[in-house]
């Protein structure tokens, strides 16, 4: 295997070079090679820091923060809103809730005239049934577009208060200063759903009591249907409507049995979180990098160091684990290509939220604080230019 995977490199071996690199402008972000990065900007809460690493041929990741009005009504409220979408079967879900939950949060906003779990929840349903209407649309062109969806974290800062919401495995983590030791501990603040955990696999049955393959142990992990690890996400319609689940989808897709209910959920896991004085910052990330780092590694990283750079430091610090794990030198990594990179780490997005008291506490009604709208980047290259050797993913990994 490992010999086979080593022939695969040697073919797919492309020095990074200057291929992908422009410097560009700090205010949109910069590129290096597979990574993207915005090392500091300005919200209406403080500082941030954001990253993107790139692995699968195309960018499944796809990341956002948008900070000012978070309603359609220029009579507010104001705050900030960051958004990270883990892409798995294809970048077509994530891409479409980067391009629609913010538009739809706002839309509920306005008409509630405040923030709420419920405007939350139905910017999330509203996102959901709009993939569902493209899905139905493309289904007799392209119905491969079923079996694709993505992972969703949302934190939207308003009026002193941090609202989480979660589909998937994605993650965000506060780190607080502890004023007795001086410590900054990590507190994970989001509700994973994947079926590596117990409590998720148990929901899955109480949920589906008369199917005992509700969840199957499969290369040593476990699987919704023994097809994909999260247990909810936008998208996946094939999981979700049996009119989804027949040819001409895939055979690897098919079910033997029709869908009663649906077997995957969109319904996020939302929290609410008065912030603190001592809340120093908010790590949102996709699983790529919690898969290499522990909650409170990462909150170190960011806390003994310049704040500029957290984020991309926190990828670098991803990628060094992933190298080691594969006895191999950072430096190697770097060279290798998307699509091959993909066996040795998933697209990993970053975000790091700084948190200015002074400056939360004002920000719901602050019109005259920075406006902000920015979009996590990958390489983009016309389609004629799409490395011929690379290998697709398992679909299941999300």
């Amino acid at each position: 295997m490992l010999s086979g995977l080593m022939n695969l490199l040697r073919a797919c071996w492309h020095p990074s070079s200057d291929r992908y690199v422009h410097a560009g402008s700090d205010a949109v972000g910069r590129q290096d090679g597979l990574l993207w990065y915005k090392d500091t900007g300005q919200h209406l809460g403080g500082e941030f820091s954001m990253a993107v690493v790139q692995a699968n041929n195309l960018l499944e990741d796809q990341s956002q923060i948008e900070s000012g009005l978070l309603s359609s009504s220029e009579s507010g409220p104001y705050g900030t809103f960051i958004g990270i979408y883990d892409g798995h079967g294809g970048p077509e879900t994530s891409r479409f809730i980067n391009d629609h939950l913010f538009s739809h949060l706002k839309r509920f906003t306005s008409e509630q005239q405040v923030m709420s779990t419920d405007v939350i929840r139905k910017a999330f349903q509203a996102t959901e049934d709009g993939f569902i209407s493209l899905v139905t649309k493309q289904w007799p062109m392209k119905p491969q577009i079923a079996a694709v969806g993505s992972c969703c974290l949302v934190g939207v800062i308003c009026g002193g208060t941090l609202y989480i919401a979660n589909l998937g495995d994605s993650r965000a983590v506060l780190g607080r200063l502890v004023k007795a030791t001086g410590e900054v501990l990590a507190l994970q603040l989001s509700t994973e759903h994947n079926a590596c955990i117990e409590s998720i696999r148990q929901e899955l049955h109480a949920m589906h009591p008369d199917d005992s393959q509700i969840v199957v142990l499969k290369h040593n992990v476990w699987r919704v249907k023994g097809l994909i690890q999260v247990s909810r996400s936008i998208g996946d319609v094939y999981l979700k409507r049996a009119e989804f689940n027949r040819e001409p989808l895939y055979v690897k897709f098919r079910l033997r049995e029709p869908i009663k209910r649906p077997i995957l959920s969109s319904e996020p896991s939302i929290s609410v979180h008065p912030l603190l004085p001592h809340d120093q910052f908010i790590i949102f990330a996709s699983d790529g990098l919690w898969e290499h780092l522990s909650n409170q590694e990462a909150v170190d990283i960011v806390q003994n160091h310049p704040r500029s750079g957290s984020a991309r430091r926190l990828v670098k610090a991803a990628l060094l684990e992933a190298a080691k794990k594969r006895e191999m030198r950072y430096s190697d990594l770097k060279k290798i290509d998307r699509g091959v990179r993909r066996h040795f780490h998933d697209d990993i997005t970053v975000i790091v939220v700084f948190l200015d008291p002074n400056l939360i506490s004002k920000a719901s009604s602050n019109k005259g604080g920075p406006s902000l709208s920015i979009r996590g980047g990958g390489v983009s290259l016309p389609s004629n230019s799409l490395a011929p050797c690379t290998t697709p993913t398992e679909h299941s990994a999300s």
